[in-house]
C-alpha cells in the first residue's frame, strides 16, 4: 500500500469518528462553537478526503448563543444502518467547574447531503455520545457520566441504554458498563460487535482516557454480554503517545475503527503536532489514522504501537496539490471553508453578494452570544492571509479588520477604527495567552489612516512569528505593504493558550474577518478579495 504522512484531515478536526458504507468512507469531527456544527468529510481510498457535509444548519436543530469557548458540538457519532445515516451529539452548555450542562441528540439522514431531521433529545448524564446497532435489531446507546460531586475527577464510567427508535427515546435500565483504567478521564465510547476464532461474538468497547493533552489515549476492552463485565486490553491503551514525548505526533486518543472492504482495519484518532520549545499546537487537534489488525487472542492490535506513526499505509496515494494551493475567494456565495460563531441567524451578522463579504457589527470580538466574524481554519505552520476592508468608523467603539482568532481569550486582530474624534486609524489587539480575564493589549501605537477609502490588510505567519500589513490611499490595491506594529507571538493561537491549557482548549487557530460596533447601531464592514496563501517550510512535511 501506499505511504502517508498523518494528520489526514489538517487543522482543527478533532474527536474522529468514522464510517464506511460500500466503498465510501466518512469522517464526522468535533465543531465546538463553531456554525453549522459538525464536519463531515469524505474519501475513497482514506488517503484523500473532501468536506462534503456540516449537517447542523438551521436554528431547530442547534443555537449555541451563550455557549463558552470550547463548548458547544462535542464528539460526534456517525453511523449507518443499512437505510440511513445516523448522526449523535452533544451540545455542551457549561464545562468549566462541578458541573457540566451537556444536552444529547440524535439526527438522521437519507443521504450524507441530507436532508438532516430536526433533532430528537437522548439524555443530559454526560458527554461523547454514540449509537451501536446491533445485528438482532436493537439499538444502544452509550455516553461517559458526569458526577459533579466527585473530587479530583469527575468521570464516572460508561454508561450503556437501549434506544427505541419507534418511541424516539431512551427505554430500559441505565448501566454503567465500565469504569476504565487508572489513567482514568475515560470518555469517547464507540461499541462494536466482531466474531472471534472460535465463532462466538465479542462485544468490544473503545474509549479515550487521560483527558485530550499529552497523557491521551485510545483503550479497548471486551465482553461476550454487550452489558458487560469488560475486560481491558493486555495492554491497557493500544494507541498513546504518553510514553513517547519526541514523538513527532503527540496527544493521540480519542478513536475509532473501520475495516476496508478487503478486511484491513484502520484506527483514526485525534492527535497534535506541537511545535516550539513550550510545546504548542498551533493547528489544534487534527484527525489522523493507523493500521491495524485482529491478532490471534481476538485484541485489536495497532501496527507498529501503541505509539501512532507519522507516515502510514493506506490504499490510496495522496494528491497534495489541494494542500499547498493558493485560495483566493469570491464572495458570491460562502464558501465552505468559512464558518461563524454560535449563532443560527446568519442574516444578523454577515450578507453576501456580488463579490462582497458584508459584516454587519454587533458585539466585540470575545462575545459568547453575537458577533460578527466569519474565518477559516488555519491549516499550515506557515502562511499569508490577505484580504480587503471598507469601512468608516466615527469612533472608538467600531472596527472591523483581519484576525488570527483561537478564543476570547487568545487573538491578534490588526483593525481599522477610529479615534474618539472620529479620525480614521488602524489598530492592533491582543488578547494574550489565558489572562482570565481576557484583558487586551495593544502591541503598537495606533497608525492614522486616510479618512476614506479601502484598507487592505495582510497577516503573515512563519511558524511561531506573526506580523501584521497594511496599505492604504493610493498603494492599497497595489498592496504596497508597510509593517503594522511588531512580530507577535503566533503560537499564542494554540490549545494550551485558550484559558485552560491543552485539559480544557478543544479548537484550534482561524484566520479572518471581524466587525464590531459597541455603539449597537449595526455598522457595516465590507470585505473582499480574502486570499489564504500556503508557505511551504521545513516544519510542515504533509
Amino acid at each position: 500500500m501506499p505511504t502517508i504522512r498523518n494528520p489526514i484531515l489538517p487543522g482543527f478536526n478533532p474527536d474522529p469518528s468514522i464510517l464506511r458504507v460500500g466503498d465510501d468512507y466518512y469522517i464526522a469531527t468535533s465543531t465546538f462553537e463553531w456554525y453549522p456544527g459538525v464536519q463531515i468529510h469524505h474519501s475513497k481510498d482514506l488517503a484523500n478526503w473532501e468536506l462534503v457535509a456540516r449537517p447542523l444548519t438551521r436554528k431547530s436543530q442547534l443555537d449555541m448563543r451563550g455557549d463558552p469557548d470550547s463548548c458547544g458540538i462535542w464528539a460526534p457519532c456517525l453511523t449507518h444502518d443499512g437505510e440511513q445515516f445516523w448522526l449523535i451529539y452533544t451540545d455542551v452548555k457549561r464545562k468549566d467547574g462541578n458541573f457540566k450542562d451537556a444536552h444529547n441528540y440524535l439526527v438522521t439522514a437519507p443521504s450524507i447531503e441530507g436532508p438532516w431531521s430536526d433533532p430528537v433529545y437522548m439524555n443530559s448524564s454526560g458527554f461523547d455520545p454514540s449509537l451501536f446497532h446491533d445485528d438482532d435489531g436493537r439499538k444502544w446507546f452509550v455516553n461517559m457520566l458526569w458526577d459533579h460531586r466527585a473530587r479530583p475527577l469527575r468521570f464516572a464510567g460508561i454508561a450503556l441504554q437501549e434506544y427505541d427508535h419507534s418511541q424516539r427515546k431512551l427505554v430500559g435500565p441505565v448501566r454503567n458498563i465500565y469504569q476504565g483504567t487508572e489513567l482514568k478521564l475515560v470518555e469517547g465510547p464507540h461499541l462494536y460487535k466482531r466474531n472471534g476464532k472460535d465463532g462466538r461474538p465479542w462485544y468490544y468497547l473503545l474509549t479515550a482516557e487521560g483527558g485530550t493533552g499529552y497523557d491521551h489515549a485510545v483503550t479497548f476492552a471486551r465482553s461476550r454480554n454487550i452489558e458487560g463485565p469488560y475486560e481491558t486490553h493486555p495492554i491497557k491503551h493500544v494507541l498513546t503517545a504518553k510514553d513517547a514525548p519526541l514523538n513527532e505526533v503527540q496527544r493521540a486518543g480519542h478513536g475509532d475503527i473501520v475495516e476496508t472492504p478487503d478486511g484491513k482495519t484502520f484506527l483514526v484518532h485525534l492527535m497534535g503536532r506541537p511545535t516550539t520549545q513550550k510545546r504548542r499546537c498551533v493547528l489544534g487537534r487534527e484527525t489522523g489514522i493507523q493500521e491495524a489488525y485482529w491478532g490471534n487472542d481476538d485484541w485489536l492490535w495497532v501496527k507498529d504501537g501503541p505509539v501512532p506513526s507519522i507516515e502510514v499505509e493506506v490504499p490510496g496515494t495522496r494528491d497534495d496539490a489541494p494542500y499547498w494551493a493558493e485560495q483566493r475567494y469570491r464572495f458570491d456565495t460562502l464558501h465552505q471553508d468559512f464558518q461563524w460563531l454560535r449563532t443560527p441567524e446568519t442574516e444578523r451578522i454577515f450578507r453576501v453578494g456580488d463579490n462582497k463579504l458584508t459584516l454587519i457589527g454587533r458585539e466585540s470580538i470575545g462575545s459568547w452570544f453575537e458577533q460578527a466574524l466569519v474565518a477559516r481554519r488555519q491549516t499550515h505552520f506557515s502562511y499569508d492571509a490577505e484580504v480587503t476592508v471598507d469601512f468608516s468608523p466615527v469612533d472608538e467603539r467600531q472596527f472591523a479588520g483581519l484576525t488570527g482568532y483561537y478564543s476570547r481569550y487568545n487573538f491578534h486582530y490588526v483593525t481599522v477604527t477610529a479615534h474618539s474624534d472620529g479620525k480614521r486609524e488602524l489598530l492592533i489587539m491582543s488578547s494574550m495567552a489565558s489572562h482570565p480575564d481576557g484583558n487586551l493589549t495593544f502591541p503598537a501605537d495606533p497608525i492614522p489612516l486616510p479618512q476614506d477609502g479601502p484598507v487592505r490588510l495582510k497577516l503573515e505567519i512563519r511558524g511561531p512569528k506573526l506580523q501584521f500589513f497594511y496599505a492604504a490611499g493610493d498603494t492599497a490595491a497595489g498592496g504596497n505593504w508597510q509593517p503594522a506594529g511588531p512580530v507577535l507571538d503566533a503560537s499564542l493561537l494554540s490549545d494550551e493558550c485558550g484559558g485552560h491549557a491543552e485539559h480544557g482548549s478543544f479548537t484550534g487557530a482561524f484566520v479572518g474577518m471581524a466587525c464590531s460596533d459597541l455603539n449597537g447601531t449595526g455598522k457595516e464592514a465590507v470585505f473582499t478579495d480574502f486570499v489564504y496563501r500556503p508557505v511551504r517550510d521545513a516544519t510542515d512535511r504533509y
